[in-house]
Parts: C-alpha cells; sequence; structure tokens
C-alpha cells in the first residue's frame, strides 16, 4: 500500500450522522444526481462529485465523507497528509501528484482531511510563497482531471486559509456548525437509549460538538457502572 493515504474500512451509515437541515437536503440532492448520473450525463449535465465539507471540529465532517462512501458502496481512501506535506521544496507538489496518479482508475471516494494544512507549507519557505502557488497549482490541475466516477471530499476547520481558486472547484459546499439544544437532546437520547437505565444518569452539557457529547455520555455512563460494581463489592 502507498504512504500517501491508506483505505478506510470504519462501517458508518447517514443515518449515524446528525445532519443540520441545509447539509442534510444537500447531501440528498448529491446522493440522487450520483444515482441518476448516466442520465444526467446523457443530456451533457455536470453531475457534482466534488464536496467541501468546513465548520466546527467533531460536528460529522469525516463521518460524512465514511457515511457516502458506504451509501455509494465504494472504497474510502484517506489521504495521509503527514507524508504529502514536505518540507523539502517542491516535494508536496509532486506527492499530490503522485497520488492522484495513484488513484485515478479507481473508483473510489478520496477524502482530504484538515485540507487547510496544505496552506501551512508556505511556512517552510521563508522568501515568498512560491512553494505554495506550486501546490495549488498542482490540486487545481488535477482536481479539474479528477474522474467523474469517483468523489472528492475535503474537510477543513478553517476554510479562510484555503485559496479561493481551489474553493471555486468544489461544486457542493456544505458548513457544520455546533447543534441546537433540541438536536444534542435527541443525541443524548439516542445515544443513551443504548444502556441500562441504572447507568444513564448524566449531566447534559450543550453548546458542544456531537463529539464532545459523546466523549461526555462514554465517560459518565463508564463512572456509573464502575460506581455501581463496586457498591456490589462491598
Amino acid at each position: 500500500m502507498s504512504s500517501l493515504y491508506y483505505i478506510d474500512r470504519t462501517s458508518v451509515s447517514l443515518e449515524d450522522v446528525m445532519f443540520n437541515p441545509a447539509a442534510a437536503k444537500e447531501i440528498e440532492q448529491f446522493l440522487k444526481e450520483y444515482k441518476f448520473r448516466d442520465i444526467l450525463l446523457k443530456y451533457e449535465l455536470p453531475v457534482s462529485n466534488k464536496l467541501l465539507l468546513y465548520g466546527k471540529t467533531g460536528c460529522g465532517k469525516t463521518m460524512t465523507a465514511k457515511a457516502i462512501a458506504r451509501h455509494l458502496d465504494k472504497k474510502l481512501i484517506i489521504v495521509n497528509l503527514a507524508t504529502i506535506v514536505s518540507s523539502k521544496l517542491g516535494e508536496t507538489a509532486k506527492n499530490i501528484e503522485s497520488l492522484f496518479k495513484e488513484i485515478q482508475y479507481e473508483s473510489a471516494v478520496l477524502f482530504f482531511d484538515e485540507f487547510d494544512s496544505l496552506g501551512q507549507i508556505r511556512d517552510y519557505d521563508n522568501k515568498d510563497n512560491s512553494e505554495m502557488k506550486r501546490v495549488v497549482n498542482a490540486i487545481l490541475q488535477l482536481i479539474d482531471n479528477f474522474p467523474q466516477k469517483s468523489v472528492l471530499i475535503a474537510a477543513t476547520n478553517q476554510i479562510h486559509m484555503i485559496d479561493e481558486a481551489l474553493i471555486r472547484r468544489f461544486e457542493i459546499r456544505l458548513e457544520y456548525t455546533l447543534p441546537q439544544k433540541e438536536d444534542l437532546d435527541f443525541y443524548y437520547d439516542k445515544m443513551l437509549a443504548k444502556y441500562p437505565k441504572q447507568y444513564t444518569e448524566i449531566t447534559r452539557i450543550y453548546d458542544v460538538s456531537y463529539a464532545e457529547v459523546k466523549n461526555h455520555i462514554y465517560r459518565t455512563v463508564k463512572e456509573n457502572i464502575i460506581k455501581s460494581q463496586e457498591v456490589l463489592e462491598q
């Protein structure tokens, strides 16, 4: 296997992802386009296959990529940015070109997490940002030639760091925001329903991401189970 990416085999369904209404509508439209892509292409209508997910950490961007891959029954290829981004001048652009060459014949979902970190490489060149320009140009060229049968998904918490020309190449841009109180209550109820009632006493926290709520639930339920076991041992 290439060091530039790895295959994710986690099974996540679309029902597992807590979308806000706007994102849910966009994802539904995207999946319908993909389902009927043959007839759309017959009429020379473009079929969206590039998504940019941006916004708060822990609100479902990575889960969305996994769920889309599963729904489309495609391999999920996650880019290894630690390998892609190099401190050697010119290496990052070459690594990106190598990555796309390796996967161009795959029918897969290609996922760039922390897409903004590609912007960090300008720090490696203290003279100017010519290296960054090289990388952006490489990505632009490769995105423009991205195979129609595959899906490209990029995720970022810092969309302001990404070159505007890159952003424009993504037909679908979805913002992930912190969930509302009622959405979190639904998530709490769904998560806690898995456990016996005596273990589900919890102080609910709000104004946080789904990932933070999940960690809070796991930690509290574990504490409750351990306490009950300790009482039995006395």
